[in-house]
């Protein structure tokens, strides 16, 4: 029998890197991987895709707390911004939430894909958007936290492929819309991982054992072990590596698992 432990620590360490070296979230990377996991161990089919997206949405929680911290150290996080826009974040993260458990394992698979070639296109251009805008009020704020909540949590991310544009168009400093965007997915991660457990806590018997609701225990233990041991390290070789190789090479590994999720779907 497989020590599937040991797979989820190196996938939580190979996530951990790039995240540290990029400044990226980890969720475009450990969806797929655990989705292929889940399968060799016979999880139950229609529920293998929440499975991954709620416990790759917990290992959120993690990520963007030390994330969080760094970018406050450095006083690149607009306060006020993450004030007013949370409410939102958590309707739309709740709500997004919510829609996945009545959605089929095989459509949240396509969404996931067409996010994920977007996300790898957006990367590989390096694409940021001209400032065309003046920040909206609250209420602006609101419905755009509820839309980026609503989309995060559906493809388990931390918003920051979607907060980052949206800010940089609202005419907010690249390195603050960054800093802010790393906030919110702090709400993002916890409101989405209260999501996952309340609606799959209602399919608990058809869940395997040391779930709690779509969140599967012993992966998040492994993945967020892995990714806390290696991310330091990617931290520190972005000062010290040619950071445009190894962006390459992950465009190419996100172009990779989204041809071969999208080959899986069309067979």
């Amino acid at each position: 029998m497989m020590d599937w432990w040991l797979v989820y620590l190196f996938t939580g360490a190979v996530v951990g890197f790039f995240a540290g070296l990029l400044g990226i979230g980890g969720g475009l990377i450990i969806v797929p991987v655990l989705i292929n996991l889940f399968t060799i161990q016979d999880f139950p089919a229609d529920r293998i895709v929440h499975l991954a997206l709620g416990t790759t949405m917990a290992t959120i929680i993690f990520t963007s707390a030390a994330s969080l911290r760094t970018h406050h150290r450095h006083g690149a996080v607009v306060w006020p911004i993450v004030r007013h826009i949370t409410p939102g974040i958590f309707i739309g993260t709740l709500g997004g939430a919510a829609l996945v458990s009545s959605l089929t394992g095989q459509f949240l698979s396509i969404i996931f894909v067409i996010f994920i070639f977007y996300a790898a296109t957006q990367m590989a251009l390096q694409f940021r958007p001209n400032p065309l805008f003046q920040l909206p009020g609250r209420v602006g704020l609101f419905l755009a936290g509820s839309v980026i909540g609503a989309l995060s949590s559906l493809v388990a991310i931390g918003g920051g492929l979607l907060s980052v544009p949206f800010l940089t168009l609202c005419n907010v400093k690249l390195q603050h819309a960054i800093g802010t965007a790393a906030a919110i997915g702090f709400p993002i991660a916890m409101a989405g991982t209260f999501g996952y457990i309340a609606t799959g806590w209602v399919q608990k018997e058809m869940l395997p054992q040391h779930s709690l609701g779509y969140v599967y225990l012993p992966a998040l233990v492994w993945l967020v072990s892995g990714s806390m041991l290696t991310a330091p390290l990617g931290a520190q070789l972005t000062h010290s590596t040619k950071t445009i190789i190894l962006r390459t090479i992950f465009v190419v590994l996100l172009y990779g698992l989204a041809v071969r999720m999208l080959f899986n779907l069309l067979k």
